[in-house]
């Protein structure tokens, strides 16, 4: 049996791949939870308009994306924190004070679940961050942490 998956299936494949499954599996799991549809002529047609629509979609999407990466490789973001004499934070820096502080001083809004810290960061300095703005898409942002 061929079906095309609407969202991903853990060990099966991605959405909009079209798999071969076994028939009970198709009909008994897939079907019923919304996973798949039954892969026949008119909908593997849909499936390759809304495919290359997909593609258009996504072509524009790095290109606006393409002027944000080139925005964070060319800054500095400071992010400021409460720190003692011995230039030590009081706590750390996290990455919801980094997204924070992007959409305060660069007017990007990116999830803080995107940003990867390379270390807890608990004194004053210069770091890099890494964001992932897509699943191809990724790049290093450099900040520093400046005593408020």
């Amino acid at each position: 049996m061929e079906v095309i998956l609407l969202k991903d299936v853990e060990h099966l494949g991605l959405e909009n791949d079209l798999v071969k499954v076994k028939a009970g599996y198709g009909r008994n799991y897939l079907l019923p939870k919304g996973l798949a549809v039954v892969a026949n002529e008119s909908s593997k047609r849909t499936f390759e308009e809304q495919r290359k629509q997909a593609a258009r979609r996504e072509e524009k999407m790095m290109s606006a994306l393409q002027e944000v990466v080139n925005t964070l490789k060319s800054s500095v973001v400071k992010v400021g924190a409460k720190a003692g004499t011995s230039e030590k934070i009081f706590g750390s820096v996290t990455t919801l004070q980094l997204a924070e502080a992007l959409k305060k001083q660069k007017n990007i809004t990116i999830d803080r679940k995107k940003i990867t810290l390379p270390e807890d960061i608990k004194v004053l300095g210069s770091y890099t961050a890494v964001v992932e703005l897509h699943k191809d898409v990724k790049v290093d942002l450099a900040f520093e942490v400046v005593a408020e």
